[in-house]
C-alpha cells in the first residue's frame, strides 16, 4: 500500500472579529515590518563595519602576496625550458609546491556585432551567423484564443493577497 503524502501547516493563530480589528493588524504588521527593517539595516551597518576592518588587514597580505607571485612568475618564465623538459610537461614541482601553465581554450570577441552579421551575410558565411527560435509568449498573450487548443501551451493566472501598510517618509532637510 502507497504511503500517504502528509501536509503540515501552520494552524492559525489569529483570526480577526470585525473591521477594527483587521485595521489594528494592518497597522500592527507595518510596525513589526519597520522594526524588521531596521534590525536589517543595523545587522547590514555591522557587517559592512566588519568587512572594512577585516579588508583593511588583509590589504597588506595581498600586496605582499602579488609581489611574491609576480617575482615566481618571472623567474619561472625565465626558467621555463628547464622546468618543463623544453615544453614536454605543464607542470614543475618544486620543493614548496607546483606552477603550471595552461592553455586557455580559444574564445571569440565582436564588437559591432550588426556590421559583422552583415558582413557575413554579404559574404554568404551565414553558417557562423545562429538563429535561435522560440516561443514569443508576449504574442500568446495577445492572441490566447488562436491556441488555446495547441497541446503544451497553456495560459496561467493567480491572484496574491497583499497587504500594504501606510507609511509616509521623512522629508530631507537641506
Amino acid at each position: 500500500m502507497p504511503k500517504t503524502e502528509r501536509i503540515k501547516q501552520k494552524a492559525a493563530t489569529f483570526v480577526p472579529g470585525r473591521r477594527e480589528e483587521v485595521t489594528e493588524a494592518i497597522a500592527e504588521i507595518g510596525r513589526l515590518q519597520r522594526e524588521r527593517s531596521r534590525i536589517q539595516a543595523a545587522m547590514n551597518d555591522e557587517i559592512a563595519a566588519v568587512k572594512q576592518r577585516y579588508e583593511e588587514q588583509a590589504r597588506p597580505l595581498a600586496e605582499d602576496i602579488q609581489r611574491l607571485a609576480d617575482g615566481v612568475h618571472l623567474w619561472c618564465e625565465a626558467n621555463r625550458p628547464e622546468l618543463t623538459q623544453e615544453g614536454k610537461r605543464k607542470t614543475a614541482n618544486l620543493a614548496s609546491g607546483e606552477v603550471r601553465w595552461r592553455m586557455r581554450p580559444p574564445s571569440v570577441s565582436a564588437r559591432g556585432l550588426d556590421k559583422i552579421i552583415q558582413t557575413l551575410k554579404d559574404l554568404r558565411l551565414t553558417r557562423f551567423i545562429r538563429t535561435k527560435e522560440e516561443l514569443d509568449k508576449e504574442a500568446v498573450l495577445a492572441e490566447p484564443d488562436a491556441v488555446k487548443h495547441i497541446k503544451g501551451i497553456s495560459i496561467k493566472q493567480s491572484e496574491d493577497f497583499v497587504i500594504v501598510p501606510f507609511e509616509t517618509e521623512l522629508e530631507e532637510v537641506a
